[in-house]
């Protein structure tokens, strides 16, 4: 090898010596601790078969939703929730009143309308748990249960806006708007990563909602549906975490 070859190849090695001494140092700093107070900030998607009353109106839905919880160096767990839920199966058909021997609904320019019919709704509320660890790490079964409020109703979409009685006001009559307390159960798997790079949970979650129709009339019907509902719901979540860690008074790890 020549002199001139030789030069460039010993400041290549000292050049990647002095990034490999940064990479990792002589001393490295320690690990930031994950078993403290930490705030856990959430993302979430979940896919839910409805039952009880609730399966009478509406089929299988999806739903996304984000929440923020303390967890205490206890691993117990507070915090608040919330999730739209969307889904495209309606059974019921609030708007057979305006609808011809076929089926159809003739809009005010004399054509048949495009008419369709989604569930739509949310749920906000808060939630206590405990993180029960197995091993030595942050992670292990996760249960927790909740209470807050449900609302869901049949949104009426439609595509070519012809149809007056679907506009303003006058959807309230048809889009059976109802809500009520709802409880929540969670029992899954969640992980809290020492590198903090890798934080998620999954699990079942039930949920009973003692709900009521919040409307005054509703036209197809011609009256108030006053009946008292048991709105049930069961799936998988799946959650998203970034965790902020809190060591002392001024420090705060994620």
């Amino acid at each position: 090898m020549s002199k001139n070859n030789i030069l460039p190849l010993l400041l290549f090695l000292s050049l990647a010596f002095q990034a490999t001494a940064q990479k990792f140092p002589e001393h490295p700093e320690p690990a930031r601790p994950n078993t403290g107070p930490a705030i856990l900030t959430h993302f979430s998607v979940g896919l839910q078969m409805p039952a009880g009353d609730m399966a009478d109106r509406f089929g299988l839905n999806g739903n996304f939703g984000g929440g923020a919880e303390w967890i205490s160096p206890g691993n117990f767990i507070f915090g608040l929730e919330g999730h739209y839920i969307f889904g495209n199966k309606v059974k019921e058909d609030p708007l057979a009143i305006l609808r011809t021997p076929e089926g159809d609904i003739i809009g005010g320019n004399q054509l048949v309308a495009e008419v369709a019919l989604r569930e739509r709704g949310y749920y906000i509320g808060g939630l206590i748990g405990k993180l029960f660890p197995m091993g030595a790490q942050r992670s292990g079964i996760r249960v927790s249960l909740g209470a807050g409020m449900l609302r869901h109703w049949i949104r009426l979409q439609d595509n070519s806006s012809s149809v007056p009685q679907l506009s303003g006001d006058y959807a309230k009559g048809y889009d059976r708007l109802t809500g009520g307390l709802m409880l929540q159960q969670f029992v899954g798997w969640q992980h809290l990563s020492a590198n903090r790079r890798s934080n998620w949970m999954i699990g079942l979650e039930l949920g009973q909602g003692f709900t009521e129709s919040l409307r005054s009339w509703d036209f197809t019907e011609m009256r108030k549906l006053d009946e008292k509902r048991t709105d049930l719901r069961f799936g998988i979540r799946l959650t998203w975490t970034l965790p902020f860690y809190m060591s002392g008074a001024e420090n705060i790890y994620y």
